[in-house]
């Protein structure tokens, strides 16, 4: 049973990586500073990880960490750590910005990714 679920895992971390990857240029096409980098162990082609890091406007940045020790959100602005949240939350907030991406896309507005 822990075998299947670790593998469960691993499936999901590759399509966070693939999501981040595809958020990242997203977010590059609307004029958003936006990188994505993957960490891999030379196992398989899409990696065990990836740093997600997005600057929203007026030093507002995000940060979304994935891999197989963990999931992590940090948002900060001028360098000092707004709200940080793990696991499932994390995730919440990337679809939360994948979102207001897919609306600001549909009616073309401004790169600025609104604050909470």
């Amino acid at each position: 049973m822990f075998s299947r679920l670790a593998d469960q895992y691993r499936s999901v971390v590759q399509d966070l990586v693939m999501s981040l990857h595809a958020l990242a240029s997203s977010l590059q096409k609307q004029g958003v500073v936006a990188t994505c980098y993957s960490c891999d162990d030379g196992h398989d082609l899409v990696g065990n990880g990836a740093s997600f890091v997005a600057e929203l406007g007026d030093q507002h940045l995000v940060r979304f960490l994935v891999s197989d020790f963990g999931i992590s959100w940090v948002e900060s602005r001028n360098g000092r750590e707004l709200v940080k949240f793990e696991g499932a939350e994390a995730i919440q907030e990337l679809q939360r910005i994948a979102t207001s991406i897919q609306k600001r896309s549909a009616i073309g507005s401004t790169p600025e990714i609104a604050s909470r």
